[in-house]
């Protein structure tokens, strides 16, 4: 069994700084793709940034140049550092890891979300 737990969230202030942090536990054999995906209130879930197991990171256009994702293949985590926060960044943030759990055979998992608020 494969659990991956977020933390990090809170309150901030327009224009501060949050780091989120997602470790993967239980049986696994390597991490390839890692991700972080949020949820607004009434808005579809987006995925904001990626990161492959060869270090190439994508991002949506709306936290380019703000919100850097990395990880650490040594403890399984993916991390999401987010500055110069706007209200709109409120959501509910997911991160995402693609597993192999037994050798060859990979698994699609996801966190259960941890919220942040961007409010002055």
């Amino acid at each position: 069994q494969v659990q991956l737990v977020e933390s990090g969230g809170g309150l901030v202030q327009p224009g501060g700084s949050l780091r989120l942090s997602c470790a993967a536990s239980g049986s696994i054999i390597s991490t390839t793709t890692m991700a972080w995906s949020r949820q607004a209130p009434g808005k579809e879930r987006e995925l904001v940034a990626t990161i492959t197991g060869a270090d190439d990171t994508g991002y949506a256009n709306s936290v380019k140049g703000r919100f850097t994702i990395s990880r650490d293949n040594a403890r399984s985590t993916v991390y999401l550092q987010m500055n110069s926060l706007k209200p709109e960044d409120t959501a509910v943030y997911y991160c995402y890891a693609k597993i192999m759990y037994r050798q060859g055979v990979y698994g699609n998992y996801w966190g259960k979300g941890t919220l942040v608020t961007v409010s002055s």
